[in-house]
């Protein structure tokens, strides 16, 4: 049975009550979010040590972290220490996204040292493995879910609304296809002449899910990937059609989220966040970014929380962290620190201005603090305290002080403490 079917039976699982907790709430709560289809709580089985999280409406906005080698850069070690940077610093769910080496054995690896729900894109295998579109059979991707579903994988990108009645749709765009799951599928489409498999065969897609009650994150395969394709007739005939397989997987008791642009520009977000909501009747809207601007370069973490920001204020519920090396490099692992920390913001900017339990509570902490120029709490209390402790060991102020005002501290002379 699957934590939706659950839900439907009116049952609080163990996972239910685990997520619940971490909330504030109380189980009910969780439950009735899985049963309407506003919340899921990725808990493959399968997944050993796993620590559940209730991601949709009503709580806390969630982040996630892409982690995952390049056929350039194959380095375990590496990817292990991002894993760990990013639990660290606050994901609250990791994707592997791996394109190079022994896919099987980094996923492996990474699953067993992660207690964070754990999602991967299947089709990554399958790209890597084949030598060329020729070798892809169709139910080569329904085959490879239900291979990574065994290994306990939580979620999976499954770009099942990349349809070949959209492929006319993209021929003005400026950035064309930038997602590498919807390239991969439009090129097969375009090379055999045939319907995408994931869509195609989305009732068997269904049955691997609930097998493993793996949650579907149903990948924007056509998202934009500049302002100019913000919005444009290819994105919103995918996201129709999401809408249609949100509701058919809901029928089969499977949970699923729905992923969201991409680049956007400030104004877009809003109209995007509420078609999606409409279209996918308010299952948990997942956004990468979205990017604002597309002259970020180095900077892409900040338009990411600028637009993660917005978009979660007005619904969206998981924001998939943008790194400084997006566009330009695989991440390392400080960029996987930069990027978890501008989510966190981001989700918690959010978190606040939606009035969630416990957010404002905080930054009042905090404040709390500074009045009272307690040092130490206030490094405690940061985002992210190993940055904010190690600039102020570089401070040669006074205990009480910092180098940015000194002995014009301005709570020091509005408490009448001044001393000329």
């Amino acid at each position: 049975m699957t934590q939706r079917e659950a839900a439907l039976a009116g049952r609080i699982t163990p996972e239910m009550k685990q997520a619940a907790r971490r909330e504030g709430l109380a189980p009910e709560v969780i439950r009735d979010g899985l049963a309407r289809g506003t919340l899921v709580v990725p808990a493959n089985p399968g997944h050993q040590g796993l620590k559940p999280v209730a991601i949709g409406t009503g709580v806390r906005v969630k982040i996630n972290a892409n982690i995952g080698t390049s056929p350039h850069d194959i380095n375990l070690d590496k990817e292990q220490d991002k894993l760990a940077a990013a639990l660290e610093y606050g994901a609250d769910a990791v994707m592997d996204l791996s394109t190079g080496g022994d896919l099987d054995a980094i996923r492996t690896a990474l699953l067993a040292r992660c207690p964070a729900p754990f999602g991967t894109v299947p089709i990554y295998q399958l790209m890597t493995e084949a030598q060329s579109l020729e070798d892809v059979k169709a139910d080569a991707l329904l085959e490879m879910v239900r291979h990574h579903a065994r290994q306990g994988v939580d979620f999976v990108t499954v770009h099942c609304g990349v349809t070949r009645a959209a492929l006319p749709l993209l021929k003005k765009r400026v950035t064309g296809v930038v997602s590498r799951g919807g390239a991969f599928l439009t090129a097969w489409m375009r090379r055999f002449g045939r319907e995408n498999p994931l869509y195609e065969n989305y009732d068997q897609l269904l049955e691997i899910a609930k097998t493993y009650d793996v949650t579907l994150s149903l990948g924007d395969g056509l998202r934009p990937g500049c302002l100019a394709d913000a919005t444009d007739k290819a994105q919103l005939h995918e996201l129709k059609i999401l809408g249609e397989l949100t509701k058919r997987a809901w029928a089969k008791g499977v949970q699923v989220m729905v992923e969201g642009p991409g680049h956007l520009p400030l104004h877009a977000i809003k109209k995007n966040v509420r078609l999606q909501q409409k279209y996918c009747a308010n299952a948990p809207f997942y956004v990468l970014g979205p990017l604002v601007t597309d002259v970020a370069s180095g900077y892409d973490h900040i338009a990411g929380a600028i637009g993660g920001a917005l978009a979660a204020t007005e619904g969206a519920s998981f924001l998939c962290y943008v790194t400084p090396a997006e566009h330009l490099k695989l991440p390392e692992v400080e960029d996987v620190i930069d990027g978890v920390v501008a989510s966190r913001i981001a989700a918690h900017a959010a978190d606040l201005a939606l009035g969630r339990p416990g957010a404002a509570d905080w930054d009042l902490a905090m404040s709390k603090a500074r009045r009272a120029l307690d040092w130490d709490t206030q490094l405690k209390l940061s985002i992210n305290p190993s940055k904010a402790r190690r600039y102020r060991e570089q401070s040669l102020a006074k205990d009480d002080q910092c180098t940015m005002c000194g002995r014009f501290c301005a709570m020091k002379v509005f408490d009448d403490k001044f001393e000329g």
